[in-house]
């Protein structure tokens, strides 16, 4: 049940969600996507350390020996600026890289195959009271702001409990150089950033699951929505029933003038009715005049009495010639013999000389 709305108790139909989508509103955690690009980034740089300290190290290296005796003039210090440029784009981009990657997963995994380009005018509410008033009163406002706040104490403690461990590893860095003391510093860092991350991590798969609970919570309909999108899927009951009355007046009609020239019928006894007739002069076997199944079948049974035509009772022999033959053409020469039979019992056929 909706918590905004009582009697919206329906879950939302797959038409629903459709048009929801297509109108760009999707669940999705921002938060997720922001930790996900944290961790990628970190990772990549944990990883790539060994790369980045080579080139690093290779553009101090070169400018403090052959950079320290290159004249300083536009075209000298233009070629060292594209040169290290280059580099940095050389170190950077790998990392933006994965980055980007790893954020275009993360969204596709929530949202799946979705391009909205949309800008809806109709979201924007120009009062800034009644816009004050629909932010403090909505729980979306209380969800943010402990979100933030939990996130705030991650950063923050973080650092804290790195550093109380860290204490009696202070003292001894003294006695390091620049490189030990460069990469003591680094690795403290990482430890920073990976305590900062595992409650980050909890945060956002909290958010996540939020996202999706209002996501669907939104998109809850009244039963009186889930009857009219029914209706308007399936048709209303009341003019598919007058639908059918009317296909069966003009069925019952055609019935009228092609069963009275029927020869035989033949029945399944209920279920099937096909209508025979056979004159040389029209056709070589026996044609069907009509057919028809339940209420159809008793419709012809029903002209067929009337009008003194004979029933004959052959359940394989209507099935077959219900599923095989459509109205106006010929039997087929496999049933041959079996309507011959029939027909042969007729008093209309035993007339005929031999």
């Amino acid at each position: 049940m909706s918590r905004e709305d009582p009697s919206r108790t329906e879950k939302a139909t797959p038409k629903r969600i459709k048009k929801a989508r297509d109108e760009g509103s999707v669940a999705k955690s921002a938060e997720l996507s922001k930790v996900v690009v944290l961790l990628a980034g970190v990772v990549a740089m944990r990883y790539m350390g060994e790369f980045f300290f080579n080139n690093i190290n290779e553009v101090f290296h070169w400018f403090f020996t052959e950079g320290l005796r290159q004249p300083l003039n536009q075209r000298t210090v233009h070629s060292m600026l594209l040169w290290s440029s280059l580099k940095i784009a050389y170190m950077v981009l790998p990392v933006m890289l994965i980055i980007a990657a790893a954020a275009y997963i993360t969204m596709r995994l929530q949202v799946g195959k979705l391009w909205s380009l949309k800008f809806q005018w109709d979201r924007i509410n120009l009062n800034i009271f009644s816009s004050l008033k629909q932010m403090m009163a909505s729980p979306e406002t209380l969800v943010r702001l402990g979100r933030d706040v939990a996130q705030a104490l991650a950063v923050g403690i973080a650092p804290y409990i790195v550093i109380k461990q860290e204490l009696p590893n202070l003292i001894p860095l003294f006695h390091q150089n620049i490189m030990g003391i460069t990469t003591y510093m680094l690795l403290v860092s990482y430890k920073m950033i990976c305590y900062a991350l595992v409650p980050m991590i909890l945060i956002a798969l909290a958010d996540l699951w939020w996202t999706r609970y209002r996501y669907e919570d939104n998109l809850m309909m009244t039963k009186g929505e889930t009857k009219d999108e029914r209706r308007q899927m399936e048709g209303d009951p009341e003019i598919k029933q007058k639908q059918l009355r009317k296909m069966f007046e003009v069925m019952g009609r055609r019935l009228n003038t092609t069963v009275p020239k029927a020869d035989v019928v033949i029945t399944n006894p209920t279920h099937y009715a096909i209508a025979l007739r056979y004159d040389v002069t029209e056709a070589p076997a026996p044609m069907v005049l009509a057919k028809g199944v339940d209420r159809m079948a008793l419709k012809i049974r029903e002209i067929a009495i009337e009008n003194d035509i004979p029933l004959h009772e052959n359940p394989p022999l209507a099935q077959a010639l219900y599923k095989q033959v459509e109205i106006g053409e010929t039997i087929p020469e496999e049933m041959y013999q079996a309507v011959a039979a029939i027909l042969a019992k007729l008093a209309k056929f035993k007339k005929r000389p031999t």
